[in-house]
């Protein structure tokens, strides 16, 4: 399955390429042979991840998945540019953790736009003829928090928790074009936007957290591998499947 040619020739499509996750899923798949355009807001980080990638053809495309509008028409430039999508990444995604009393709705409206709003466009652009191959995939980047509880992120784990939901109903839709959609849960992963979220806990709180995970906190390559099967023709009979990657965590 992780064979190095198991993705060649592929054009896959990453958001959140500039760090954590998506960077490290951009790492993995092009060691497998896929051809990269590496998508986020800041073009110098996406350029550093160009920078580690295997083999040639990857492109760099800075984008702001604020401007949901646009994300379809932008999606058939990028077809017409660098030929027809394999699979599609959403690896983006904002976190809050803010207490219900403090909560602002635009700072949710944010939140919703990024994490379930440009997953939707993503899903939509992609359907477009000219735009995937078939079959195709899109991964989507859920979290355990839209499968359990925890106060302080109610918001970010609705969103999470929509994200579920939109693969399960964009599977079914999706199926008769050839285009897989799955999602992964991942637990507490071991990256820049976990080093911040650990900037506002207590040590105490941490650790309870990692406590909670039997094997320990994730590594992004862990995640990068969940996306590298269900990318690949390995999976080619799961649609519509959320995947938790977490180490144990919802096992309790």
């Amino acid at each position: 399955m992780f064979a190095t040619d198991a993705l060649i020739d592929r054009t896959i499509l990453i958001t959140g390429a500039s760090s954590g996750l998506g960077r490290a899923t951009a790492v993995l798949l092009s060691r497998m042979g896929a051809r990269i355009i590496a998508v986020g807001r800041n073009e110098d980080r996406l350029i550093a991840t160009a920078s580690q990638l295997s083999g040639a053809g990857h492109v760099v495309r800075p984008f702001d998945l604020a401007a949901v509008e646009a994300i379809p028409e932008w999606l058939q430039s990028l077809a017409a540019e660098c030929g027809p999508l394999r699979g599609v990444v959403h690896s983006a995604g904002v976190h809050l953790a803010r207490p219900l009393q403090m909560l602002k709705a635009d700072a949710v409206q944010q939140l919703l736009t990024v994490n379930v709003t440009a997953a939707l466009m993503l899903a939509k652009g992609l359907r477009q003829r000219a735009v995937h191959e078939s079959p195709a995939s899109l991964v989507l980047m859920s979290s355990v928090m839209g499968q359990v509880g925890q106060a302080g992120v109610t918001a970010y784990s609705a969103s999470k928790g929509a994200v579920d939901a939109l693969c399960r109903s964009l599977a079914l839709e999706l199926a008769t074009q050839g285009i897989r959609v799955n999602a992964i849960a991942p637990g507490q992963v071991e990256t820049e936007m976990a080093e911040q979220q650990r900037g506002s806990l207590t040590t105490e709180q941490f650790e309870r957290i990692r406590s909670m995970h039997p094997l320990g906190l994730g590594r992004a390559e862990d995640v990068a591998s969940a996306v590298a099967f269900l990318i690949s023709d390995a999976s080619r009979w799961m649609t519509g499947t959320t995947l938790t990657v977490d180490g144990g965590y919802t096992a309790h």
